[in-house]
C-alpha cells in the first residue's frame, strides 16, 4: 500500500483505551489518510471539519459525533474555521457487553459508520468525561485500565441516551465535492473490474487530470491508491470469511498480477496474505 495511507496511534496504545484532544486550525490538513484495527470516537468540541469516509464525505459541527469501525478508511480536513476535535480508540470488547446491548441497534451499531449529535445541554458533561479519560492516562497506575473502561461506558451510555443518532448518513450534510463522491462510489462498485482512470473520471464527469487533482486534495490520497486501498480492504475480508486460495481472491478484488498483490498486502498489514489468514 503507498505509504500516504499509514496508522496514527501504534496497537500498544489500544490494548485498553486511548483518548487525545486537539485544536486545529482552520486550513489544517491531516497529513495522510488512514485506517486502524480499532473503533473510534470522533467528536467534535467545537467548530467545523470536513470528513471523508468509506465513499462519503461529510461536514461535521459543533456537537457531532462519528464513530468509526476498524479498517475503514478515512480523512479529515478543516478548511472552514479552528476546530477543536477529540478522539477516543478503543476496541469493542471494552465497551463491555451490558453497554453494548442498549446502544441503538445493540450490537449492530459497532458494525458501520455512525453519526450521532449531542444536545447542547449536554455537550459540557461530554468535554468533561473526555477531559478525565484524559486525565487517567497520565495518571497511568493500576487503577487506570478499569476506570478508563468505565469512563468509556459512562460515556456511550450517556450518548446512547440523550444523543439524535441519524438513521441513515443524509444527504444533507454531504460537502459539495459530490463528483469526488462519485468517483469514490464508482470504485467501491467497480473495484473487482478492470478499470481505469478514464473510466473513473467519466462516472465523475470530470478529465483524469482534473479528477487527480482534485480527488487528491479532497481524500488526501492519489485515485489509484484509493482504488488499491478498496480492492485489499475486499480481500481482506475474503481471507477471513471464505476458503478460496490467495490467487482466486487476488484476480476476484481486481488484482492482476499475484506478486503485486502480496506486495501491497503486505505494505498495508503488516503480513502476507497467508499469514493474515492464520
Amino acid at each position: 500500500m503507498a505509504d500516504s495511507v499509514q496508522k496514527v496511534i501504534s496497537d500498544k496504545m489500544t490494548d485498553n483505551i486511548y483518548a487525545e484532544s486537539r485544536l486545529n486550525k482552520a486550513g489544517f490538513v491531516m497529513p495522510a489518510p488512514h485506517c486502524h484495527p480499532y473503533c473510534e470516537l470522533f467528536y467534535v468540541e467545537s467548530g467545523a471539519c470536513s470528513f471523508f469516509i468509506g465513499n462519503n464525505m461529510f461536514d461535521l459541527h459543533e456537537g457531532d459525533f462519528m464513530f468509526i469501525p476498524p479498517q475503514v478508511f478515512h480523512y479529515t480536513r478543516y478548511p472552514y474555521e479552528a476546530c477543536k476535535r477529540s478522539n477516543i480508540f478503543f476496541r469493542e470488547e471494552v465497551a463491555g457487553e451490558k453497554v453494548r446491548a442498549v446502544m441503538p441497534l445493540k450490537g449492530e451499531f459497532f458494525a458501520q459508520t455512525r453519526i450521532f449529535q449531542v444536545p447542547e445541554a449536554y455537550r459540557g458533561q461530554i468535554s468533561a468525561l473526555i477531559a478525565r479519560m484524559m486525565r487517567e492516562q497520565k495518571i497511568g497506575d493500576e487503577r487506570s485500565a478499569p476506570m478508563l473502561e468505565t469512563l468509556l461506558s459512562e460515556l456511550l451510555l450517556l450518548c446512547s441516551r440523550e444523543c439524535r443518532f441519524l438513521s441513515s448518513l443524509p444527504d444533507a450534510i454531504h460537502t459539495t465535492d459530490s463528483q469526488i463522491v462519485k468517483a469514490a462510489q464508482f470504485i467501491s462498485e467497480k473495484y473487482m473490474d478492470d478499470i481505469a482512470m478514464a473510466d473513473i473520471a467519466a462516472a465523475a464527469g470530470y478529465s483524469p487530470n482534473y479528477l487527480s487533482r482534485k480527488f487528491r486534495e479532497a481524500a488526501g490520497i492519489g485515485v489509484h491508491e484509493y482504488l488499491v486501498f478498496i480492492r485489499l480492504q475486499h480481500a481482506a475480508l475474503e481471507l477471513m470469511s471464505t476458503d478460496d486460495s490467495v490467487t482466486e481472491i487476488a484476480l476476484r478484488c481486481g488484482f492482476s498480477d499475484g506478486n503485486y498483490f502480496k506486495d501491497a498486502f503486505k505494505k498495508k498489514y503488516g503480513v502476507t496474505p497467508r499469514a493474515y489468514r492464520k
